[in-house]
């Protein structure tokens, strides 16, 4: 399928990304990711939404809230796991400064463990950079690789981080995109396009115990009118589509997929019949964010010397997978 303009989550319109980076060249590589529709206003306080839980050795404040109401109420915000519980404090700073009358509010916060490369016991992460990430939320293409909830994270033996994509594909002749982001720190055997690529072949890296604690977070926006039922069955093929790159889905991987709509509520909602080409267009899409979270990503040295190399990569900065466009390993 084509991608979006940009080939990023912020291709639905409406949706932005904010980062708030922490990276002293030492033993803290950290921070926080926001992702922002801008369709949550007091008119219209909630988006359709639903969770999959893949593997829930993790943790995903408000997520029961959610699957509850089929109802996104906040940003979603992602982080380190010790720095969630801090995230949701802030978010709600966030919420009720913008909802001065509100009595309740369920803040949205996703985690991996980025505690390999980072001191995540010294929890650096305070109210104020998640209000940055928040604040600073924007359209165009958002970084990748390391930086906000990425810095310090780690995937199928290479250094990891944020990764986005979308495709665009046509509803009954009418246009509609699916973005994702993601924030991969997970393990397995990196594979791409069916060819498995194991670090030690790969690179010859002998140190590549898998960390603890190993997750990803999956973001999936559309434009298409869809239920809570409906984005349900997105959230779980976005979680398939971690197979496609070798995920092993450990025992201790928290492997969570969020999918919301922007879609005006007036509008009828798509049949299942007519579902596939969204399924297509999560699965590729989540492919292609996995990827490039790990090809942008940079070699990084963190805590007790600890390194996680960057996958070698000589092509474009952004390969599309959809294009045909590509560089080789």
């Amino acid at each position: 399928m084509p991608t979006g303009d940009l080939n990023s989550i912020t291709d639905v319109e409406g949706v932005l990304v904010g980062h708030s980076t922490i990276d002293n060249g030492a033993d803290l590589h950290t921070g926080v990711t926001a992702v922002v529709p801008t369709q949550l206003t007091a008119a219209r306080p909630g988006l359709p939404a639903a969770v999959h839980t893949g593997n829930g050795h993790g943790k995903l404040i408000g997520s029961t809230q959610m699957d509850e109401l089929g109802v996104l109420e906040s940003p979603i915000v992602l982080t380190a796991t010790l720095l969630a519980f801090r995230a949701a404090d802030a978010l709600l700073t966030y919420l009720m400064a913008r909802h001065l009358d509100g009595l309740s509010f369920n803040p949205l916060v996703g985690e991996t463990n980025d505690g390999f490369l980072s001191d995540i016991r010294r929890r650096p992460v305070t109210e104020r950079h998640v209000l940055d990430a928040l604040e600073g939320a924007s359209g165009g293409l958002p970084l990748e690789g390391c930086v906000g909830a990425g810095t310090g994270t780690t995937a199928l033996g290479f250094k990891a981080g944020i990764g986005t994509a979308s495709r665009t594909h046509l509803v009954d002749g009418i246009p509609a995109t699916v973005g994702v982001l993601v924030q991969s720190n997970f393990g397995g055997v990196l594979t791409v396009q069916g060819t498995p690529m194991p670090v030690e072949q790969v690179i010859g890296e002998q140190d590549h115990d898998e960390p603890s604690g190993n997750s990803c977070m999956i973001v999936v926006a559309t434009d298409a009118p869809l239920d809570a039922r409906r984005l349900g069955r997105l959230a779980r093929r976005a979680i398939f589509a971690m197979g496609r790159v070798g995920a092993s889905y450990a025992s201790g991987s928290g492997d969570y997929a969020i999918a919301f709509t922007t879609a005006p509520p007036q509008l009828p909602l798509l049949p299942d019949d007519a579902i596939n080409p969204i399924f297509t267009a999560v699965m590729d899409a989540v492919e292609e964010a996995l990827l490039n979270s790990l090809l942008m990503a940079t070699t990084t040295t963190g805590l007790h010397g600890r390194t996680r190399h960057a996958v070698p990569y000589v092509g474009p900065l952004r390969p599309t997978l959809g294009s045909g466009r590509g560089g080789a390993f």
